[in-house]
């Protein structure tokens, strides 16, 4: 059985992932933490992280960035495995987490989708034979009006991935309006929607001569995050220390 401590288990994807844990043996909640306790939990919750002293196996982080900086401190003083999902980190942030998996394990994805990280490696493929041959790449991706951060996280890890596939000779673009020149083919281009309760939605387009491919992920519930985030905890637990993403869990 692994233990689970769930930071922000007030939020949406806190209360999808401790109603999912009710449904896997092999996974419990040890422990909430988030701003309030609303007594809506059969485990403890706590609303000062350093107060929580619950033996826990992983932590799974679905919050703000705003408070990753103490989840990376608790983590790593108890060096307890991390699967942190939060998005939009800062770049002081993302250099605190290659520090802090120096002493224990964090696992960190832009999504926690098993069907968005096995695409990852599928437009790897793609872009050495279609990139190569001259294809243009775009990304597009939609998401509901209330998401802060654009683009998402999610797009700009395939961009990565599309950029490693061809040597990192390419730059990425986020918007055209002030450029009247025609498009540089070494460029990534990332467009993105906000509307409505698009769940997510991300396209990855590649635009040749005469015909275009395109590759289609469509969330449609944040269940999908909450199955993979569980998935990323069971593997992350008795993990020695290092950073590790969903490329790992899905390779097993």
């Amino acid at each position: 059985m692994i233990k689970v401590i769930m930071h922000g288990c007030n939020g949406h994807m806190g209360k999808v992932i401790s109603e999912l844990s009710e449904d896997d043996e092999n996974v419990e909640i040890a422990a909430g933490i988030d701003r309030a306790d609303t007594k809506a939990y059969s485990f403890p919750v706590y609303t000062q992280i350093f107060e929580c002293n619950v033996e826990a196996d992983v932590m799974i982080d679905f919050s703000s960035y705003k408070a990753s900086n103490h989840v990376l401190k608790y983590c790593g003083q108890r060096k307890l495995p991390l699967v942190l999902c939060t998005t939009g980190l800062t770049a002081e942030q993302l250099d605190l987490i290659q520090e802090t998996s120096k002493k224990t394990a964090i696992l960190r994805s832009a999504n926690m989708s098993l069907g968005i990280n096995a695409l990852l490696k599928l437009i790897q493929d793609a872009a050495k034979v279609l990139a190569t041959a001259g294809f243009d790449m775009e990304i597009v991706e939609k998401h509901h009006k209330l998401k802060c951060d654009a683009p998402s996280g999610t797009a700009i890890a395939m961009a990565d991935s599309l950029n490693q596939a061809m040597d990192k000779q390419y730059h990425y673009c986020f918007d055209r309006s002030q450029r009247h020149e025609p498009r540089d083919s070494k460029e990534i281009g990332i467009s993105s929607v906000r509307g409505g309760t698009i769940v997510g939605e991300h396209d990855v387009i590649f635009a040749g001569p005469d015909e275009v491919i395109t590759f289609s992920h469509q969330a449609y519930s944040k269940s999908v995050f909450g199955k993979g985030a569980i998935e990323a905890a069971k593997f992350l637990a008795g993990k020695p220390a290092g950073m590790y993403d969903m490329s790992d869990v899905i390779a097993g």
